[in-house]
């Protein structure tokens, strides 16, 4: 029963980090066409800091803690399928790392990236969830 509820709030959690990577992106395109210094500017950065301290990085910690707790209850560490998930699971926090490293440039107005970047980057995130859900779903190398 209690592997169930860890299992639950797990896909919570990651659906709330998915949520966020997702949106940050569309974000930093809009914030492009915004003037630095302008109050459109200003704002933006309010709503990407406050994206990623209450939304994006608290629901990826506890998508990490859970997940991890699963994983030990569930001896998955052994399953190619879960050592592939491991490796998308990896990218997708550097992924997240570098949207920390993006977030920082805007704040100091040091935005270098165009719009276009932005939405091509836009895609990473629902690739590798995509790639994700399949490995756990399918278990495909079983």
């Amino acid at each position: 029963m209690g592997y169930d509820w860890i299992k639950a709030f797990h896909v919570i959690a990651v659906m709330s980090w998915m949520a966020g990577m997702l949106y940050l992106p569309r974000l930093f395109v809009y914030h492009c066409s915004a003037p630095v210094g302008s109050p459109q500017s200003e704002t933006f950065k309010v709503m990407e800091w406050r994206l990623l301290r209450f939304i994006i990085n608290p629901a990826m910690i506890l998508a990490w803690i859970l997940g991890l707790w699963l994983v030990w209850q569930g001896g998955w560490h052994v399953a190619v399928w879960f050592q592939a998930k491991f490796v998308l699971v990896m990218l997708m926090s550097a992924l997240h790392g570098y949207y920390v490293r993006l977030a920082r440039a805007f704040k100091a107005d040091r935005n270098e990236k165009s719009a276009r970047f932005y939405r091509i980057l836009n895609e990473a995130p629902t690739v590798l969830m995509i790639a994700i859900v399949i490995l756990v779903i399918v278990k495909p190398f079983s």
